[in-house]
């Protein structure tokens, strides 16, 4: 099921503002590297987004619980594998866009520890790159699913 006035929901569908590289899906997730506009982004800010149209957690099926969770792990440690982390940090925060999603962000090595755990988008000093640099990294990242 999907909302034709849902940004993710057309943002899967190929449309809109919402597009962004895929690591990698199934039948009920997605997991999908963060694309700001405009490039270039910091590397290794990737979102997992039901397939389904589930606005919030508690609207989750039991499968596509189990399914998110799975995911998130599996980004994490693809994540740790492929970049120079010291942490990896999940949020779930629904308050602009009603479509269940989750954020799987990397605190590089070296940012600085005034830098908080969900601001390590803003640290000049992580690594950042345009559309060919997070293609590459999303394809190292999806060798990493089981």
């Amino acid at each position: 099921m999907t909302d034709p006035g849902c940004p993710i929901c057309a943002g899967h569908r190929g449309e809109g503002d919402l597009v962004a590289p895929v690591v990698w899906r199934d039948d009920l997730v997605w997991v999908k590297h963060l694309v700001n506009r405009p490039m270039p982004v910091t590397l290794g800010h990737l979102l997992v987004e039901t397939d389904r149209h589930a606005p919030f957690v508690d609207s989750l099926t039991d499968e596509e619980a189990a399914a998110v969770g799975r995911a998130v792990r599996d980004a994490a440690r693809a994540l740790r594998a492929e970049l120079d982390v010291d942490a990896v940090h999940a949020m779930v925060i629904n308050t602009r866009l009603e479509h269940f999603h989750e954020h799987v962000i990397v605190r590089h090595r070296g940012t600085p520890a005034e830098i908080p755990w969900h601001q390590v988008d803003d640290w000049s000093g992580a690594p950042r790159g345009g559309p060919a640099e997070v293609a590459d990294l999303c394809a190292r990242l999806a060798r990493h699913v089981p």
